[in-house]
């Protein structure tokens, strides 16, 4: 990977941070819910300290966009954008359900993957993916939040990843997927890809212009009368 970027991804109960740098990958994952914000400055500190190498070394950086814990991906963008101020930085925001799509892609032969993380309230947050030029993982649709017993379509025998398959394996039986259970949330790691594309198409904002994406929020304006 010719770009030299951070990714960082705090949208679920995982924190989970990824540094590119001189064609070498860092990576750090722990489950640590509710610490997030305690222990994402300290553990990028030690990311670029373990590189050798400081925020202004760096091309860009690469953060979670969502959809997840609305506090989670809120802790990530936030991060993000102050890490792309402090250094003059650019970000690219990529999708969590897309980073777990992509781990698939690359760990298995699956050509099609179905991703669904537990958004609580009954609800999963949920895409479809195929995979595409050079393995990267292309949405066959909207990411959706969906209550999992209202799922439809023809998904016998495609892969499954994804914290929403463990909580309602009721659903991944019915649907007669394939769950894979070693792929249960997003890594940082799986976020570079995307992210370098991005950097190289020029798909790419500055600090005040990095957006989360809610998914449940954007559903919820789209029903107020008036909002868009």
């Amino acid at each position: 990977m010719k770009y030299n970027l951070l990714a960082l991804d705090a949208s679920t109960e995982a924190l989970s941070l990824a540094l590119s740098y001189n064609n070498k990958i860092y990576r750090h994952f722990e489950e640590c819910p509710q610490q997030h914000s305690q222990k994402i400055l300290p553990l990028i500190e030690q990311i670029l300290s373990d590189a050798g190498c400081e925020l202004k070394d760096l091309d860009g950086l690469v953060f979670g966009r969502g959809p997840g814990s609305f506090t989670g991906v809120r802790i990530g963008v936030a991060v993000a954008q102050g890490l792309a101020y402090s250094g003059n930085l650019q970000l690219a925001g990529v999708s969590t359900l897309q980073a777990m799509a992509q781990q698939a892609f690359v760990q298995t032969n699956a050509q099609q993957v179905l991703v669904a993380i537990d958004a609580r309230m009954g609800e999963v947050y949920l895409c479809n993916y195929t995979r595409g030029e050079n393995d990267q993982a292309v949405a066959l649709g909207e990411e959706t939040v969906i209550k999992p017993e209202l799922i439809e379509g023809d998904y016998q025998g495609v892969l499954a990843v994804g914290t929403g398959w463990q909580t309602y394996s009721d659903v991944a039986e019915k649907l007669l997927l394939d769950v894979n259970a070693d792929i249960t949330l997003p890594h940082a790691e799986y976020m570079l890809s995307t992210g370098a594309e991005q950097f190289e198409s020029g798909q790419v904002v500055n600090a005040a212009d990095a957006q989360p994406q809610y998914v449940r929020d954007t559903v919820t304006w789209q029903k107020l009368p008036g909002r868009e």
